[in-house]
């Protein structure tokens, strides 16, 4: 396999980078030039660039002693705390990027919605949002809503120099499906049966988690982020037909959003590999994805300009040393042919993971 000789996107121009602020990372820290970012935009630095889905999470020691006594979302919204949280997986893996420590559900909390993070069920709605004289009780978000986002990515950003952070925020389809539900599900059925039962009542719902997201994204761009991704954890439940017509226009607007600021966009979903051009189209600039399809597929499907991020499969961290660094060996190879690429997992990191496991596979990649 050969690496494709494409052109690189250009770094931030100087429109971009003057609406951060000056003391960004982008602007004074050098994140433009990490291996991170360097890949985002489709270049290849002296090393892939890898970072882990929930690695700031519960397969660290120092995560659970951290969290001791506290909710989730009592963690998110605690800027110290998820400051810490946040740069653990730095400090043990010397992974390339840092991902803010959240929840796809927080921009609810910070709209004052009725939402918690029971252990063993996920996001909880005290009353579903699915229908039309429910969603119009909705608020409008101000953005001072999110000063303890923008407080805990700063005190991030401060500790970590040269090294990227990435925003999160979850994609309007998955906040959505939690917000029509009330709760998770198996099967999503009650998102997908009212986005056609109830179109209009759909597209409002939608069209608010869209607007908040964006506003989630913004706020961390703007306090220092130098990248985001949008999670869609949901959206393999859905038929391309369906994705393109009901959903696709608001992962756009999410996206949209933040598009002026110039910073990479990874947009990345679970169980997606037959919607990767559809969420390539809404606005994507690296097109994350997980461990059902090979990277040489994926970059077929979505075309070789464009980045991809992935996607050593997580169950394999616990079946050998062997069998992990073969497996990971090969998603390096078949990620040259698209224009760059991410190493990642095809998932979050599982709680049962051994530490160790990710710091030797980190250093494994670097070597490659």
């Amino acid at each position: 396999m050969t690496t494709p000789n494409l052109t690189q996107r250009p770094m931030l121009t100087e429109a971009q980078l003057a609406l951060l602020p000056s003391s960004h990372p982008l602007r004074s820290a050098g994140t433009a030039q990490s291996p991170m970012i360097r890949a985002m935009v489709g270049d290849r630095p002296e090393h892939p660039p890898v970072w882990f889905m929930r690695q700031a999470g519960r397969s660290l020691p120092e995560y659970r002693a951290a969290r001791e006594g506290t909710t989730m979302l009592e963690s998110c919204l605690t800027p110290s705390l998820a400051s810490e949280i946040t740069m653990q997986p730095v400090r043990r893996h010397k992974v390339d990027a840092a991902i803010f420590f959240s929840d796809i559900v927080v921009p609810l909390k910070v709209a004052g919605l009725d939402v918690d993070i029971v252990p063993g069920r996920g996001p909880v709605m005290g009353t579903p949002y699915n229908t039309m004289e429910r969603i119009s009780h909705l608020p409008e978000v101000p953005d001072s809503a999110f000063d303890p986002i923008r407080e805990a990515v700063a005190l991030t950003v401060n500790q970590l120099g040269e090294t990227p952070l990435i925003g999160f925020a979850g994609a309007p389809f998955t906040v959505a499906a939690y917000m029509a539900e009330g709760s998770s599900s198996r099967d999503h059925l009650g998102p997908r049966t009212m986005m056609h039962r109830d179109p209009e009542a759909w597209d409002a719902l939608a069209s608010w988690v869209s607007r908040v997201a964006g506003q989630f994204l913004s706020a961390q761009i703007e306090a220092g982020a130098s990248a985001v991704q949008l999670f869609d954890s949901w959206a393999g439940s859905l038929p391309e037909r369906d994705y393109r017509e009901h959903v696709m226009k608001h992962s756009a607007t999410a996206l949209a959003a933040v598009e002026p600021y110039g910073v990479p966009r990874v947009h990345f979903g679970t169980g997606t590999g037959e919607l990767l051009l559809a969420m390539k189209e809404a606005g994507a600039d690296v097109v994350g994805v997980d461990y059902r399809l090979d990277l040489d597929e994926a970059s077929r499907r979505v075309g070789p300009e464009i980045p991809l991020q992935g996607n050593i499969d997580p169950a394999l961290l616990d079946a050998g040393w062997d069998v992990l660094q073969k497996h990971t060996m090969d998603v390096l190879s078949k990620g040259k042919t698209a224009a760059a690429h991410i190493v990642n997992l095809g998932h979050g990191v599982p709680p049962s993971t051994d530490p160790a496991v990710l710091t030797r596979l980190v250093e494994l990649i670097h070597e490659s």
